[in-house]
C-alpha cells in the first residue's frame, strides 16, 4: 500500500509541472481572451459589449479580406509544400543518388532560418535581383513584385514553400525508410517498375505522413506573421495582410484589443473545424 502511495506521489510530482504550465499559459490566457472578445477593450478599460464584436467582424470588409487571403494561400501552400517535400524526400532517399546526405542538408537548411531573416533576404530578392533581372534581360515580369498584390501574394508563398519543404521532406523521408525493402524487392521481381513501385508500394504506405504532413502546414500557414511582416507588411494597400498581421495590428497598433480577440476567436474556430475535416478525412483514407 505504501508502495503504491509512493507511486502516485511520484506520478504527481511529474504531471504537476506540465499540468501547471498547461493551465497557466495555455488554457487561462485563451479562457480569458474569450472574454475579452465580448468587450470593448483597449488595454487599459474593458466594458462588456455582448456580441456586438463579432457582429461588426462580419461586416468588416478588411478582415474578411484577411482571413479569404489566409484561407487561399494555405490551400496553395499545403499543397505545393507537400509536392516538394515529397519529391525531395524521394530524391535523397534513392539509391541512385550519391549525394543522398548534402542534399538532404541543403533542402533543410533553409527552415533553420529565422522568419524574419527570412523575409528580408527574399525581399532582397524580389526587389534588388529581380530589378537587376528585369533590367538586364528586359522583362517587365519582373519588376515590381511586391508592388502588385497578386504578385505580392505569390511572393509569400515562394518564401513559405522554399522554408517548410525541407522540413516536411524529413517526415517523408522517415516514413519512406520505414518501408520493409523486401516489399519492394518483391515488387520489383515480379516485374514492377520504379513509377508502379511508387504509385502502388510508397505511397500507400504513406498515408500516415500525409495527414501529418498535412496538419502541420496547415497550422503554420494560417499562423504566418513573421515572413508577411518582412517581406510586404501587408502592402500595398493591404492587400497581403494575413489574418495573424490583421490580429496583431488590430490588437497593438490600433489599440483595439476586445475587437482583435474576437477576431482570433473565429481565426482559431476556423483552424480547429479545417483541422477536425482533415484528421478524418485522412483516417478514412488510411483506413
Amino acid at each position: 500500500m505504501k508502495k503504491m502511495l509512493i507511486k502516485k506521489h511520484q506520478y504527481w510530482a511529474f504531471v504537476l509541472p506540465a499540468l501547471l504550465f498547461i493551465v497557466l499559459i495555455i488554457a487561462l490566457p485563451f479562457l480569458i481572451g474569450i472574454y475579452y472578445s465580448f468587450t470593448d477593450s483597449n488595454g487599459l478599460r474593458a466594458s462588456f459589449i455582448g456580441l456586438k464584436n463579432y457582429q461588426i467582424l462580419f461586416r468588416d470588409v478588411i478582415f474578411l479580406q484577411s482571413l479569404w487571403l489566409t484561407v487561399k494561400f494555405s490551400v496553395v501552400s499545403v499543397l505545393l509544400i507537400n509536392l516538394f517535400g515529397l519529391t525531395f524526400a524521394l530524391i535523397v532517399t534513392s539509391s541512385d543518388n550519391r549525394f543522398n546526405k548534402a542534399l538532404r542538408t541543403i533542402f533543410f537548411m533553409p527552415n533553420l532560418i529565422g522568419g524574419i531573416l527570412l523575409g528580408f533576404i527574399w525581399q532582397f530578392i524580389f526587389t534588388s535581383a529581380f530589378k537587376a533581372i528585369a533590367s538586364s534581360l528586359n522583362i517587365s515580369f519582373f519588376n515590381g513584385w511586391l508592388s502588385d498584390p497578386s504578385t505580392g501574394f505569390w511572393g509569400i508563398v515562394i518564401l513559405f514553400v522554399w522554408q517548410m519543404s525541407g522540413y516536411i521532406m524529413l517526415i517523408y523521408v522517415s516514413f519512406l525508410n520505414a518501408i520493409p525493402q523486401n516489399t519492394i524487392q518483391a515488387a520489383r521481381l515480379d516485374g514492377a517498375n520504379k513509377w508502379q513501385t511508387l504509385l502502388f508500394i510508397k505511397l500507400p504506405q504513406l498515408a500516415p505522413a500525409f495527414t501529418i504532413s498535412l496538419f502541420l502546414t496547415l497550422a503554420n500557414s494560417f499562423k504566418l506573421y513573421e515572413q508577411n511582416l518582412a517581406l510586404t507588411n501587408g502592402g500595398p494597400y493591404r492587400s497581403t495582410e494575413m489574418i495573424s498581421m490583421y490580429i496583431y495590428n488590430t490588437a497593438f497598433v490600433n489599440f483595439q484589443q476586445g475587437y482583435a480577440q474576437a477576431a482570433g476567436i473565429i481565426l482559431f474556430l476556423c483552424v480547429t473545424l479545417i483541422s477536425f475535416l482533415q484528421l478524418a478525412l485522412s483516417r478514412r483514407r488510411e483506413k
